[in-house]
């Protein structure tokens, strides 16, 4: 099935989720639609519609001059099975005692290494990029340094890799979330592929908006690989929900990102503890 993509970009963000909830309105229809803020450091958001149908380029012409936003960049996709391309590209990787892989290269998993099963899905996170793999690199040097966390969240999952390798290492109760529910759902999945299906669990949520991670606080790690933005809006409630002497992981940003991100936690009662830098990525440890 042929798909066609239409993307543009604006400053204000308001106006861009404004811009998203009118092109769910257009005619044929989006069968997906997304607001991202773009990781460059440009503090431009993106907003993007998928469709199955030739999109109406008048249509998509007036809405972006409505809202103040580039004109639309509309692209035809190859018909591509993008799932089998992205299994044949990614490689294992080794993230310290961690070891993560698809069913392809099950065959490669070495001997002492704590093996996390994740398949090419669509959710983010599955271990290749520098961010999740500062994640845990992260998570392992705390462990190797005598830490052990009996209640762990992992906030903004995508596969639950994070909540997963918790689980295959320590003793106690998980929890993952994600704002998108194919999130949800692929992480459900990974959990039970992983054997910890029965220890880690899944919920659809905002940050910490859901009653089921308010009941298990407060947490004495918590995982949260997102953006910028909302892990800057998100201090205060990490430090609500922490325990005193808690750690929090962040990822999701460039290394110039980095500062901000660090004094917003500060702020609220956190004390740097690691930075480590992958690529252009960075990865943050704080104590509250």
């Amino acid at each position: 099935m042929p798909t066609w993509t239409a993307l543009t970009t604006l400053t204000d963000k308001t106006k861009a989720e404004a811009l998203g909830t009118a092109l769910e309105d257009m005619t044929p229809a989006p069968t997906g639609v997304g607001v991202f803020e773009l990781e460059d450091g440009s503090d431009l958001l993106e907003v993007g519609a998928y469709f199955t149908e030739a999109p109406d380029e008048i249509a998509l012409m007036l809405l972006a001059a409505t809202y103040g936003a580039k004109p639309f960049a509309i692209s035809q996709l190859p018909e591509t099975d993008w799932v089998a391309h992205v299994r044949r590209e990614l490689h294992p990787v080794l993230a310290g005692r961690f070891f993560v892989y698809g069913s392809h290269d099950a065959d490669k998993v070495p001997d002492g290494r704590i093996a996390l099963l994740i398949e090419a899905a669509m959710a983010f996170g599955t271990g290749h990029h520098g961010t999740t793999k500062g994640c845990l690199e992260a998570m392992d040097s705390l462990l190797d340094a005598g830490h052990v966390f009996k209640n762990v969240a992992d906030i903004g999952c995508g596969t639950a890799v994070l909540a997963i390798a918790a689980a295959k290492v320590l003793e106690g109760d998980f929890i993952a979330s994600d704002i998108d529910p194919v999130a949800v759902d692929v992480a459900l999945a990974n959990a039970v592929a992983n054997g910890v299906g029965g220890r880690v669990a899944c919920v659809e949520a905002a940050g910490f908006d859901h009653p089921d991670l308010a009941a298990r606080a407060p947490y004495d790690l918590v995982f949260a690989n997102i953006l910028k933005g909302p892990l800057i809006a998100l201090a205060p409630d990490m430090a609500a929900h922490v325990a005193a002497d808690g750690y929090v992981i962040l990822s999701g940003l460039l290394i110039p990102q980095a500062e901000d991100v660090t004094a917003a936690y500060v702020a609220v009662g956190f004390v740097p503890v690691a930075r480590r830098e992958i690529g252009d990525w960075a990865t943050l440890t704080l104590r509250r």
